[in-house]
């Protein structure tokens, strides 16, 4: 999975959460950070600290890898290259 945004990364926690079984006050204690700003995160709230960002992926089994990548061309809607199947 490619996250290219806050949002991305909110609802990649938010499913490896669900994906587990567990609640937002779980993964909240095991990352040791607040249920709200759990919530915040999986929101897409932009603001997030990086290091607590990490403790959470670890608390629900993700990790992080970064890798070159092409920037989009201008005016190139990826949703509808999916859609199409040429993705």
């Amino acid at each position: 999975m490619v996250i290219a945004s806050a949002r991305d990364l909110g609802l990649a926690v938010r499913q490896a959460r669900q994906d587990r079984g567990r609640t937002q006050s779980e993964v909240a204690a095991a990352a040791r950070v607040s249920r709200r700003w759990l919530s915040d995160l999986e929101a897409g709230k932009p603001s997030a600290e990086f290091g607590l960002i990490l403790r959470t992926l670890d608390a629900v089994g993700l990790g992080l890898d970064a890798f070159p990548v092409e920037p989009a061309p201008e005016g190139l809607d990826l949703d509808t290259l999916f859609e199409d199947g040429r993705g």
